[in-house]
This record gives C-alpha cells, sequence and structure tokens, in this order.
C-alpha cells in the first residue's frame, strides 16, 4: 500500500528510537575486549552478536538461517511467497577499538520496521530481507567486504592462506565456529530475485550535525584505493653521517605523506589518508633505512581519485630520485564508486519528508557493502546523524535515540512506498 502524504507518518518513533539504542548498547556488550569495544569476524563474541541478531529476527517475525559466511539474513514473506525482496541491512563486525552504532544501526533498524508490520499483520508486495553481514570491515583477516561478497557468490580462495595477529589460520576460525571453508560462497543468492538494496548507516561525518539535520539521503559512494608503500633508504649512526650525505628513509616519508594531503586539497570532495606509518627497527639513535606506510585515496568520482593517484606517486618517485632512496608500491584495496539510484533517492526524500524531516542529499565518502550489492540490484543508502562531532571508528560514536527512531520511521515509509 501507498500512504497518503497528506497525514504524518504513523510508526512509533519514539519508543523504537529508545529500543534501537538499547539493543546497540546489549550488542556492545559482545566484544572480543573487556576494556573496549572490538568485534571481529568469528570470534567468540562475534558469534554470540550473531545469536543475538537472530533472536531479535524471529521476534520480528522473520524466517532466519546462516549462510557460509556467517552472515545472518532473516526474511519476512510478502502478500505473494517467493516474490522478490528489498534487501537491507549492514555489517555486526566492528574496527578494533570502534562504536557500537557502526553497521550494527543498519540491522537493528530494518528489524524494527520488519517487527511494526509484523505487529499489524502487514504484508507487502514483496519480501523483506535484513541481512546481518558478518564481515565487512575485516579487521580479523584484512577481508573487506567478505560477506556481502560471499553472499553474492564471490570469494578469493587465496584469502584461506591468511592468519589472524594470533596465529589462527582463516580455515581454522571457520571450522571453529562450526562453518565450512568450502561452503563459504556455494550458495549465492539469486540476483534476479533481489528488488533493490537499500541501507541505513550511520553518517560517520560531521556534515548532518553541523546543518542541524537528522537524516540524509546518499547520493553516491565513494570509491578508493589503498596502497602501503615501502621506502627503502641505508640505515646509519645518527651521530656520524652527514646531513648531506644520508638516504633517510623517514625524511622521504615524511616528504610523501606531506604530498599526499598536498595533493588531496586541491579538488573539493577527495581525500588522502596516510593512517599506517611503520619505522622498521627504529631507534632513536639510527637513521631509519626502511619505512612502510599506507596510502587511501578517495573519491565519488573516479577520473579525480585516479589522476590524483597518479600525481601523487609520481611526486613519491621525484622525492624518492631526489633522496638517493626507493620506493615501491603494493595495492591492497581497490574499489569503485558507486551511484546510488536515482529512483530509489526519490522515495527516501519521500520518505524523509514523510516522517517531518528536512531533505538533505550528501555522498558517503566510506565504503558500505551497498557498493558490493550494486553489481546485483539497484542501491541506496540513508544517513543517520552521528554526535560527538561526527566521530566514528571511535568509543566516542554515538547517535540520538530521535535521529535513531526518525530513520526507522523513514524506512517503514520507503518499505510501504516501494513499488
Amino acid at each position: 500500500m501507498k500512504p497518503d502524504d497528506k497525514h504524518p507518518s504513523d510508526f512509533p518513533a519514539g519508543p523504537a528510537g529508545r529500543e534501537l539504542i538499547a539493543r546497540a548498547a546489549a550488542l556492545a556488550k559482545h566484544s572480543d575486549s573487556p576494556d573496549h569495544y572490538t568485534r571481529t569476524w568469528l570470534t567468540p563474541a562475534h558469534r554470540a552478536a550473531g545469536k543475538q541478531v537472530a533472536a531479535w529476527m524471529h521476534e520480528a517475525g522473520l524466517s532466519v538461517r546462516t549462510d557460509g559466511a556467517g552472515s545472518i539474513i532473516g526474511r519476512y514473506e510478502g502478500a505473494t511467497p517467493g516474490a522478490k525482496a528489498i534487501v537491507t541491512g549492514s555489517h555486526f563486525d566492528s574496527v578494533r577499538n570502534g562504536g557500537k552504532y557502526d553497521g550494527v544501526l543498519g540491522i537493528l533498524v530494518p528489524v524494527a520496521c520488519v517487527a511494526e508490520l509484523h505487529r499489524r499483520d502487514e504484508r507487502l508486495p514483496f519480501a523483506v530481507e535484513v541481512v546481518a553481514f558478518a564481515d565487512e570491515e575485516g579487521a580479523r583477516f584484512q577481508t573487506s567486504f567478505l560477506a556481502s561478497r560471499a553472499f553474492l557468490g564471490q570469494f578469493d580462495e587465496a584469502l584461506r592462506e591468511r592468519s589472524d595477529a594470533e596465529g589462527v589460520g582463516f580455515d581454522d576460525a571457520m571450522r571453529a565456529a562450526g562453518l565450512d571453508p568450502e561452503d563459504i560462497a556455494e550458495d549465492p543468492r539469486d540476483r534476479a530475485t533481489i528488488a533493490a538494496y537499500v541501507e541505513i548507516h550511520i553518517e560517520q561525518g560531521p556534515v548532518l550535525l553541523d546543518a542541524g539535520l537528522p537524516l540524509g539521503v546518499v547520493t553516491a559512494i565513494a570509491g578508493g584505493t589503498r596502497q602501503r608503500v615501502q621506502v627503502t633508504g641505508v640505515a646509519g649512526h645518527a651521530g656520524t653521517v652527514p646531513m648531506a650525505m644520508r638516504h633517510d628513509a623517514l625524511a622521504a616519508a615524511a616528504e610523501m605523506v606531506a604530498a599526499v594531503e598536498t595533493r588531496a586539497k586541491k579538488v573539493p570532495g577527495l581525500v588522502g589518508t596516510v593512517g599506517l606509518l611503520e619505522v622498521k627497527d627504529g631507534t632513536g639513535n639510527v637513521i631509519p633505512g626502511e619505512v612502510e606506510f599506507t596510502v587511501d585515496i578517495r573519491s565519488v568520482d573516479d577520473a579525480v581519485r585516479e589522476a590524483a593517484e597518479r600525481d601523487v606517486f609520481a611526486a613519491f618517485d621525484e622525492i624518492a630520485k631526489r633522496r638517493g632512496v626507493t620506493v615501491a608500491a603494493r595495492k591492497s584495496h581497490a574499489v569503485r564508486a558507486t551511484a546510488c539510484d536515482e529512483r530509489i533517492q526519490e522515495l527516501l526524500a519521500e520518505s524523509v519528508a514523510a516522517v517531518g524531516a528536512a531533505v538533505h542529499r550528501l555522498p558517503s565518502g566510506a565504503g558500505h557493502d551497498a557498493m558490493v550489492l550494486a553489481e546485483a540490484a539497484t542501491v541506496g543508502m540513508l544517513f543517520v546523524r552521528c554526535g560527538a562531532g561526527g566521530v566514528s571508528h571511535n568509543p566516542a560514536e554515538t547517535v540520538d535515540e530521535a535521529d535513531a527512531g526518525l530513520a526507522a520511521a523513514a524506512l517503514f515509509e520507503f518499505l510501504r512506498r516501494f513499488q
């Protein structure tokens, strides 16, 4: 059914918001560490969180199963059994020492919407599938988007050779969780029966907070590359090698880091980050001989990003030549920008307006499971305002319960408007 736009939403946003925040807090108790919130793929805490999500799905009226990667999939049938489905969801793993709403809110919100449909004994013309993706961050085995790729039947067998920081192998971790590594992507979702994919997510930035707005309709998701750069010079005694005769790997790397920042500032919407830098065998009285650092470059325009990458690495080559060091890079992550479907954007905008919020559109600088699902269906995203200055991937990450409730109300309206 399509709601009457002249009447406000009748979704119980207030109670839903309170429950969403309480459930996020309850899930955060399932952490790999007692000192901070960390939940990585297939650890005991991760499996316990998955069981709790499955229980809430059952309670909301969804049929529930677990796929080969450990993702929890709930389905609420439409008026016609076997109909195409709106797929919605996000991830329930986290970065190390992260925040409790990243990913999780995008699972809890659609579960709340289905619970309300179930309470009203209301069926839509399509099914609703809520997917709690088991591994998006990839913190344990460096496997970004592992679960959403497996959901579509994609898996890189080379990942099975990896071990985590504790020396636990990929296959061993799966078997310990009762999963078979041979089956991780053997039951892919039938792409032809996905009507669309819609993801609710915290913004992970300060734009909505600065604008004083609770919700934002996402226009596109930035593409990005991450490379690990190795700079090799000559280690030497800090007191005996004259400055003009040094081949200092760290001094060269420092200039390269500055080059990333300088180039990224030239184009609005382009961002460049060096988030990790390591000095091999670093000692206070030794000239650094080898340094490794990461370079992350993102933009919603792939051409802009690719041009920046060329310029940055050309600058690296020039710096290396001038300083008498060598530089090499290895790409560890690459994903192209994803445009959100215009029709879904419009329906989300209508839904935001229907719950009494101003409509604001913005791009996503962070990557999301929606980027992978875009290979199978049209996609859209709705952002929820972050508090605490807009920080995310941080223990200070926060969401207001009123905003969470509005997000649920907006998704509920979207589901009832979608045709």
